[in-house]
């Protein structure tokens, strides 16, 4: 009472002094909110889906709060800088939370001395070039990629706070996919008014030119782009799919699948098309007979239920893909400051691979674009763009961290049939059709669906490097040890055949 008494009269007071009454209520909602639940709140699981909320509602480099800082003050910056805090504290007060290893400890760290690697030996390019403050912050997104990572691995000790974070990502790319067909179907993008519903907002950069395809309108939501949009929403395919096999109630996890398949084809990017392949392709690796048995049950229905949300849909990413002249000779034509042209862009990016092979030209200092701030050609292929910028060390450890989490992760997907190796199969799938997308966009210049990458890659590795406790396992999966540490199966010898 109050709490509720003060924040009415603080708020009385700034209608009567004429301050701006919208800003100071959400203040003092925000603080009540606080004070009355901070128990619940200040949970670790909790603070993370605060923060995959932020990520994934709040477009990334399109708003930003208000401040005289020298960098810009965006929500999910906000929020990671004060899990981060809090984290830190925890970790020097409180013994049960402990830096915990991930498995992935040796492409990491070779992907962190690429990068930074990278930018110091190309010093004298950094200066001549002016991109100073563009590599400061492609290092700072980075860095915040990699405390997310540590982070998860970190503080979720629970088998149920891992599926929590999985539904808040699944329901939240359901909600996205929801207003993605919306904006397909009326070219409205709720996105772009949220300075309107959450006043210390200030919209920073719009979208630019909206783009079309087939006639059709390429949706953005709250990506930066179509493509990542598509990107984003296929990589919560599987989860969702996890979900809707493995749940009590599974209808509205059924809905969820249906919705993000239909959100990530009205973006009318042909990556989402090659993304859901490689599902089904590493679903059929790890569950060969459940994944044909729900191919043949769900494959017409999912043909005749795009075509009735979207109609034209199908067509128009049929004609993407078999464009007058072809495919291969559209994407050989316009290569350079266009970059219209994928495989057009290899050649040239070859060329300047070569002259310095080993840490490339420096992470963060192509900039591309059509006015005089360019300093590169476009490159819409992540695995080039890797190459030329942190060489073939920074192109090694990518490839040596997507095969060392496909390989370990995909040993206890065939040995637990269970709904933990259900969630690890989705978990697979998404990130190796994340790997094989980034040669078809610059994948790490969209922050959302990198982020989401770093998540899946946290969640895997807490899954399978033991640190779950084994109470918090549903009592059917308690049995479950890891997989290295399963014993042969007892049985009595058999002499040898003569």
């Amino acid at each position: 009472m109050t709490i509720a008494a003060s924040s009415v009269a603080l708020l009385g007071l700034t209608t009567v002094a004429g301050l701006p009454t919208a800003e100071v209520a959400m203040v003092l909602t925000a603080i009540a909110v606080m004070a009355l639940g901070y128990r619940t709140l200040m949970r670790w699981h909790v603070l993370l889906v605060m923060l995959l909320l932020v990520i994934m509602f709040i477009p990334i480099k399109r708003y930003e709060l208000p401040g005289n800082l020298p960098f810009d003050m965006e929500p999910y910056r906000v929020v990671v800088l004060l899990i981060f805090a809090g984290w830190v504290i925890s970790l020097l007060v409180d013994p049960r939370t402990k830096l915990r290893r991930s498995g992935l400890e040796g492409p990491l760290a070779l992907l962190a001395f690429a990068t930074l690697g990278s930018v110091l030996v190309n010093g004298p390019r950094v200066d001549e070039l002016r991109v100073g403050p563009e590599v400061v912050k492609a290092l700072m997104f980075f860095g915040s990629f990699v405390l997310v990572f540590y982070l998860i691995i970190s503080v979720i000790r629970s088998y149920e706070h891992v599926r929590v974070l999985v539904k808040t990502l699944v329901a939240g790319g359901a909600v996205l996919s929801t207003f993605a067909i919306v904006e397909a179907q009326t070219g409205f993008n709720l996105f772009d008014q949220l300075a309107t519903v959450i006043p210390m907002l200030s919209l920073k950069e719009a979208i630019g030119d909206v783009t079309t395809r087939g006639g059709r309108l390429r949706v953005f939501g709250s990506a930066q782009g179509p493509i990542a949009l598509s990107a984003a929403l296929v990589m919560l395919l599987p989860l969702a799919f996890y979900l809707a096999k493995t749940a009590v109630r599974p209808v509205p996890w059924w809905i969820a699948t249906g919705l993000l398949t239909l959100g990530g084809l009205a973006t009318g990017s042909r990556t989402s098309v090659v993304m859901i392949a490689v599902l089904g392709i590493v679903f059929l690796w790890l569950r060969p007979v459940a994944t044909r048995r729900a191919m043949a049950i769900l494959l017409i229905p999912a043909v005749i239920g795009v075509h009735m949300v979207l109609p034209g849909t199908i067509g128009s990413l049929r004609a993407s893909f078999f464009p007058e002249g072809g495919l291969i000779a559209e994407q050989s034509t316009n290569p350079g400051w266009r970059g219209s042209g994928r495989l057009a862009d290899v050649g040239p990016t070859i060329d300047e691979f070569v002259e310095k092979p080993l840490l490339g030209q420096g992470y963060g200092t192509r900039i591309t674009g059509r006015g005089a701030e360019s300093t590169a050609l476009i490159l819409d292929n992540q695995w080039l763009k890797t190459l030329v910028e942190t060489g073939a060390v920074g192109t090694f450890a990518f490839i040596w961290l997507f095969v060392r989490f496909a390989r370990t992760l995909g040993r206890h997907a065939r040995h637990d049939h269970t709904e933990r190796g259900w969630l690890i199969t989705a978990l697979v799938a998404s990130v190796l059709a994340f790997a094989v997308a980034q040669f078809f966009y610059d994948a790490f210049a969209f922050v959302q669906v990198t982020f989401l990458l770093y998540i899946m890659l946290a969640l895997g590795s807490v899954l399978v490097t033991g640190q779950i406790k084994a109470s918090t396992y549903p009592a059917h999966l308690r049995w479950l040890p890891p997989v290295a540490a399963r014993p042969a199966p007892a049985g009595p010898r058999l002499a040898p055949r003569t």
